[in-house]
């Protein structure tokens, strides 16, 4: 392979930190963002092209990161905006090229596109997640399973609503079909850019579509008695929705307006010519 045909995202060693346990260096017990920069020379010696850093942004920690409750911020316990511009700017230095998790498939009940959504059915966010009425003629609006286990809705007295929540009842599902939400989305990605990000790791990222009417999904056959619910459903209707090919293609057009920016997305499910086909 020439230099010329040579892509980081491809074809390079792509280095994982968890930063609250990798280097901590203020005594305090976590790992952080100046941690972090203080070892650059030590990752750079392992030969990798590019750090990949769990989760950083605000959040309250239900779900070690991946519950985000404000997309352009960095939580506190890692340090400050600036020090992560210290840290792109220190591993550019030394050629490596710097990853983040992007979680858009859910966000914090805390984040306040939440908080406005759950206040009332007439706001402006009231569409950015996904809500439904109590059904007559049973429990929940359907039979969707959460991947911690149970039932994958939540009461919302506020509005007197359900809301979805693939994860824990603290990670609600953000609706992409609302517009507002995808370009408040889109927003944040552009944020992150901008501020010299080289690409991102795209968690649960064929889970952002749900199906339009919320149909059950069908029951799948498991001799294991211990497997949980959402195990026990052919998940045909709470993910792999078609629409998810046009936001892929809008996610990729932007990476393309900058220079050499990567990114791999992690793909829920078994079943291999469906995870093939979203490459």
């Amino acid at each position: 392979m020439t230099n010329s045909d040579y892509l980081w995202w491809r074809d390079g060693v792509i280095y994982q930190i968890y930063p609250r346990s990798f280097m901590d260096s203020n005594g305090d017990g976590i790992g952080d963002l100046p941690g972090i920069t203080s070892k650059l020379d030590y990752i750079a010696g392992l030969g990798v092209d590019a750090i990949w850093l769990s989760p950083i942004n605000v959040s309250p920690m239900y779900d070690f990161g991946y519950d985000i409750a404000d997309y352009e911020d960095i939580d506190p316990i890692f340090g400050t905006r600036a020090d992560f511009d210290h840290l792109i700017a220190e591993a550019r230095r030394r050629g490596l090229k710097i990853m983040m998790d992007l979680v858009i498939n859910h966000s914090s009940h805390l984040h306040a596109w939440f908080k406005e959504s759950r206040s009332s059915r007439h706001n402006p966010k009231a569409d950015w997640y996904i809500w439904k009425d109590k059904p007559a003629d049973r429990k929940y609006p359907n039979n969707w399973a959460s991947a911690f286990g149970g039932p994958a809705w939540e009461w919302a007295e506020t509005r007197r609503q359900f809301y979805y929540h693939m994860f824990l009842k603290e990670q609600p599902d953000l609706n992409w079909r609302s517009p507002d939400l995808r370009r408040a989305v889109f927003s944040s990605i552009k944020f992150w850019l901008d501020r010299g990000v080289d690409g991102f790791r795209l968690d649960v990222v064929n889970g952002y579509f749900k199906d339009a009417q919320l149909r059950n999904n069908p029951p799948r056959f498991t001799l294991n008695p211990l497997t949980i619910e959402m195990q026990r459903q052919k998940r045909i209707y709470d993910c792999d929705q078609p629409e998810l090919l046009d936001v892929y293609h809008e996610f990729r057009a932007m990476l393309d307006s900058y220079s050499e920016r990567g990114s791999v997305g992690e793909v829920m499910g078994d079943d291999s010519k469906l995870v093939a086909s979203y490459v």
